[in-house]
């Protein structure tokens, strides 16, 4: 661990000895009483915890928080769901690269029992976004959602980046900006770089976030590609190559926060 985790509720009362958090001090980091290391808050601050006592009732620390825990990038990934192998290596990886929402979604040529697996569970999912928030030594950790099929997870996606804001008197519609891309090896108009490039030409564009589309291991259908042009997505490729689905969307979030400047 990079950085220890805790959810706000267990500032107030001492960690059980059998918590693996507690162990991992203990037997990894080789902390006791008066020492202090890396810690914080799930979505909120980063700081330092200080071993004030160790007891059968539990590890008894002070926390002080020093920094904002690297905040998330406005990045939102639509992945196809892949083989359960395959989901904790990739929900780690783009977590520690730091975006901010993961929409996994059944597709047309994915296999359909992957969404009835047990690692498919929101706290499952949750924990894998947690190792990879942890291996970045961020507190922050993205959210996640679990869709049946693309048309429903464009839907949900749309309605939660199109927020309405009151002010005074009138109603605002702000997060339509963003830029919406879906990877395709079959009828991409442009590569990922080259079409990220010339819409990031622009300083303003770099915090119009992003929202990326990855496929399942078989790639979208025909009806599928319609459905994201008709959103506004521009289909991409990254080359000739044919990727695991956890590798093009590790590379898909490395290009893209590289041309917000971030990377």
């Amino acid at each position: 661990m990079n950085i220890v985790l805790f959810e706000e509720a267990e500032l107030v009362s001492p960690l059980p000895l059998c918590d693996p958090r507690v162990k991992h001090i203990q037997k990894i980091l080789h902390k006791g009483v008066g020492d202090s290391f890396d810690a914080g808050i799930v979505n909120g601050a980063a700081g330092t915890a200080e071993i004030l006592s160790v007891s059968p009732q539990g590890m008894e620390f002070r926390f002080v928080a020093s920094g904002d825990g690297k905040p998330l990038h406005p990045v939102t990934m639509i992945i196809g769901f892949p083989r359960p192998i395959q989901l904790k290596r990739l929900l780690r990886d783009i977590a520690s690269l730091g975006v901010s929402q993961v929409h996994l979604c059944g597709t047309e040529l994915g296999e359909k029992s992957y969404l009835k697996a047990t690692l498919s569970q929101p706290e499952e999912l949750h924990a894998m976004l947690k190792d990879g928030s942890i291996q970045a030594k961020s507190t922050h950790v993205p959210q996640v959602f679990v869709h049946q099929n693309v048309a429903s997870c464009l839907d949900f996606v749309a309605g939660n980046t199109h927020i309405q804001v009151a002010g005074n008197d009138s109603i605002r519609v702000v997060g339509n900006t963003s830029i919406r891309v879906a990877l395709d090896n079959i009828e991409p108009t442009a590569s990922l770089q080259g079409f990220l490039s010339s819409q990031f030409s622009a300083d303003e564009a770099k915090t119009a976030g992003v929202v990326a589309a990855i496929g399942s291991e078989r790639g979208w259908t025909a009806n599928e590609r319609n459905l994201f042009r008709e959103r506004g997505f521009t289909l991409c490729g990254m080359g000739e190559r044919v990727l695991r689905t956890e590798t093009a969307a590790t590379t898909a979030v490395a290009i893209i926060l590289s041309n917000m400047e971030i990377l």
